[in-house]
């Protein structure tokens, strides 16, 4: 078989030896290197796996596949995927702003974004503490303070094979609140925390179902319990509860 060859050059490289030499090494077949035969670093046989998992993976029936893969749906269908532009909503690529008036502009742009603070501030000038987590910090100055578990608890920590840093909760509703607001219990809870009053607790306000739930470990929840009880002057018995265990203590 023939084959046809077009070379192209520049002008000052008219050497036909060259040339010729070049075009040969050009239709010059590559050599082929025959490949060593692949062996693994690692045992391969699928029966005796060097490593094996402890626990059997989770088996999920297929009722709840399908309820997973309806709230994995989309509610509202989606026609086309929208361009993406990271600058659509910035200031600094806007035609109309000027640069020494980017930031003030951004800082007056950003507030209508956060829901809870559109409402008009209060007269008085004391502004609603509106959001919906608090976290303590640890203090090393409570330990002399917190006194040990009651023997109740105790008990019930042996009986469920429960350690004294599992995390429990207490929650506070309207009913124990000793015709206090929910919001004022709230504002009062955060300046515990953020006090430093209450150890190792974290606490959310769920105001769609009118609670306050605290979480602490079990071994600190005697003694937030009764700071709750003196601070916040609330009534009636809490009840502990721990995840998966239910009620556990009530005091």
């Amino acid at each position: 078989t023939s084959m046809e060859v077009v070379l192209h050059y520049r002008p000052h490289q008219r050497d036909l030896i060259k040339l010729q030499k070049f075009a040969e090494a050009a239709v010059k077949e590559f050599p082929i290197r025959q490949l060593p035969r692949f062996i693994p670093w690692f045992p391969n046989d699928l029966c005796r796996l060097p490593l094996k998992p402890k626990n059997r993976p989770p088996v999920i029936s297929c009722e709840e596949a399908e309820e997973l893969k309806q709230l994995s749906t989309p509610s509202e269908c989606v026609t086309g995927s929208p361009a993406y532009d990271c600058t659509k909503n910035l200031l600094e690529f806007q035609s109309n702003v000027k640069h020494g008036q980017t930031l003030i502009q951004a800082q007056t742009v950003d507030r209508p974004f956060n829901l809870e603070n559109q409402e008009e501030p209060p007269p008085n000038g004391k502004q609603k503490l509106k959001r919906s987590w608090s976290v303590s910090l640890p203090s090393p100055k409570l330990k002399e303070k917190i006194l040990p578990l009651s023997q109740e608890l105790q008990n019930n920590l042996e009986r469920l094979k429960l350690h004294a840093f599992y995390r429990a909760k207490w929650t506070i509703e309207q009913s124990i609140c000793n015709n206090q607001n929910l919001e004022d219990i709230w504002i009062k809870l955060n300046k515990l925390i953020k006090q430093n009053e209450l150890p190792s607790c974290n606490a959310t306000i769920q105001r769609s179902v009118g609670q306050i739930w605290i979480f602490c470990d079990i071994l600190y929840c005697e003694y937030v319990r009764n700071i709750l009880r003196e601070k916040l002057s609330l009534t009636e018995k809490m009840n502990l509860l721990v995840h998966k265990f239910g009620i556990i203590f009530s005091l």
